[in-house]
């Protein structure tokens, strides 16, 4: 397994930032990526959050399996914590959150009424690491017309809040946590989805991870998309304990892939690299159907896969 690191010197600075916000809100609202919710979390959240309303949301939900989105939203809920999933880019996104974030505050506004104090919005920070639709979640909240309320009595200077409603004010700035990287599937999963800079990741090496999950997972999409059955039948025919289904040689499908997508050096020879980097983009952009990498504990995997032949089946229509 690859080893994908982050730059440990912006965790503290962001850890600091996002303490001093903290005090300052009712509500957190956390960011993940539906396909891969333990990685995308920061487990410095829980600490941070404490006495804190929390709602979770489940991101990008139109590229991961509903059955397993639906799990992780009764793993959390099974925490106390409301989750939602939602594609931030979509409309409706304000009226998607508003129940959850009223469950979140319900503590809140009970300790106002019993003090008899006037029921005022909700105080929300949306945290999580880079790269999960925050700012398009944020933007997509808002709204367009929004006036910013100032600062407030009382609370550190220079910090701005957007009124999103009656019920709720938003601290413009971010949360932002970066993951931490104990297991090394974490900076792997973050890889494959693109949450971390393709600068420092090894794109054939990607690849090859992404490939194997394909071809487990979303075999015969992957193998029609670009007719890696054809180039490959040899290999499989000659070694079927080591390449049989459910097994891709990385090689044959990428010489494939590049073959499909016209990768070819002069001489025909195939641009294996085009070839990996073309496989990740597509895979990112959801183009053999949701795929969920990461289940929640417990879970069986098996049951949640069960809508595997479907999407594969509509996928291949698409392509």
């Amino acid at each position: 397994m690859a080893n994908y690191q982050w730059y440990p010197g912006h965790m503290t600075k962001a850890r600091r930032m996002i303490e001093e916000d903290m005090r300052l809100v009712d509500v957190v609202i956390e960011v993940l990526d539906a396909r891969i919710p333990y990685a995308s979390r920061n487990p410095d959240i829980d600490r941070l959050s404490q006495g804190k309303g929390r709602v979770v949301i489940l991101n990008k939900a139109d590229l991961a399996e509903r059955s397993a989105t639906e799990a992780w939203i009764r793993y959390f809920g099974e925490k106390s914590i409301p989750a939602v999933a939602l594609d931030a880019r979509k409309s409706g996104v304000s009226s998607s959150l508003s129940p959850a974030i009223r469950e979140a505050s319900a503590s809140v506004r009970e300790k106002l009424r019993r003090r008899g104090m006037k029921e005022r919005p909700m105080r929300i920070l949306i945290a999580g690491i880079p790269n999960v639709g925050k700012s398009t979640l944020i933007n997509s909240f808002a709204g367009k017309a929004i006036a910013k309320t100032g600062n407030k009595p009382g609370v550190t200077k220079g910090k701005q809040w957007i009124r999103i409603s009656k019920e709720a004010e938003l601290l413009d700035t971010p949360g932002l946590l970066w993951p931490r990287f104990e297991d090394p599937a974490v900076g792997e999963h973050l890889a494959m989805i693109g949450a971390m800079s393709d600068d420092v990741v090894d794109t054939e090496t990607l690849a090859v991870t992404v490939l194997g999950l394909l071809a487990e997972r979303r075999g015969s999409v992957l193998r029609g998309r670009y007719a890696i059955a054809e180039a490959q039948s040899d290999a499989e025919a000659s070694s079927p304990a080591d390449n049989g289904p459910g097994r891709i040689d990385p090689d044959e499908a990428f010489a494939a892939i590049a073959k499909a997508r016209g990768c070819l050096r002069k001489g025909g020879e195939a641009d294996t690299e085009k070839a990996a980097a073309i496989l990740i983009d597509e895979f990112r952009k959801g183009v053999f159907g949701p795929l969920t990498i990461e289940y929640p504990p417990k879970e069986d995997t098996a049951e949640l896969s069960g809508e595997k032949a479907e999407t594969e089946r509509q996928s291949g229509q698409r392509k």
